[in-house]
């Protein structure tokens, strides 16, 4: 099953707070996307990786994906290990993108980094034809990505783009509050997280928003990017 861009999130709802916007608007643009967890974030605070499993399904019919699967490695204690980059590895085999998205290259929780340097490690392994490996009893192909891109997450970093997602931007406030368990909940009895905060849910819109003043368009969603990005020309850059 063939995608054009492999969302690769360490934890469920990474994705969609790091780029559930320019998911969204990529889909309605005809684009396929599939989204692979490496964990059940069995440790957070709230929730449980039952309830996460389930709140996962339904940010994934929110966004409109083709596909979600979880690679259940460990949660807290991800480490670019040989076993764990050919997961990966078979997944990008599996569903051959021209763009990972992955995890942001620094950040507040250790598991994102780790996420971020052993899904770009991957990338590059599922390229070479000598590394052989088979899922569902066939052996797969060699494949590696045009591009990965990291999104950002609780750090604020420097963008190398961003994408424009004014349109989109309830879509991924919808996505992002399917984790019913995670974000702000003035009923809710479970212990405060920093994520779990008013502020927090606050900031997905003036980020973005701050984005978009940068940039020149409503609310953007911004990327780093692994190398030099070339424009075939000037349409499609905001004006």
């Amino acid at each position: 099953m063939k995608v054009d861009i492999l969302a690769i999130g360490a934890h469920p709802d990474d994705v969609e707070l790091g780029c559930g916007g320019t998911i969204a608007k990529m889909i309605s643009e005809g684009k396929t996307v599939a989204i692979i967890d490496l964990t059940k974030g069995e440790l957070g605070t709230r929730g449980t990786d039952k309830t996460r499993k389930q709140e996962a399904a339904d940010a994934a019919k929110i966004l409109g994906i083709s596909a979600r699967e979880n690679l259940e490695m460990k949660d807290g204690f991800l480490q670019n290990s040989e076993e764990y980059q050919m997961r990966i590895v078979k997944m990008i085999r599996k569903y051959q993108p021209e763009i990972v998205l992955a995890n942001a290259t620094d950040d507040r929780h250790p598991d994102h980094a780790k996420a971020a340097k052993l899904v770009s490690d991957a990338c590059f392994l599922s390229g070479l034809k000598k590394i052989e490996t088979a899922l569902d009893g066939k052996n797969q192909e060699f494949w590696r990505p045009k591009h990965v891109f990291h999104f950002i997450q609780w750090k604020e970093m420097e963008p190398d783009f961003v994408i424009d997602i004014s349109d989109f931007m309830d879509k991924k406030i919808e996505a992002c509050m399917a984790y019913k368990t995670q974000f702000y909940n003035p009923e809710s009895k479970e212990p405060v997280t920093p994520i779990a905060t008013k502020d927090f849910l606050e900031s997905l819109t003036y980020r973005a928003q701050n984005l978009g003043r940068l940039s020149g368009c409503t609310y953007a969603e911004g990327f780093t990017a692994e190398k030099m990005i070339a424009l075939k020309n000037f349409e499609g850059i905001v004006l």
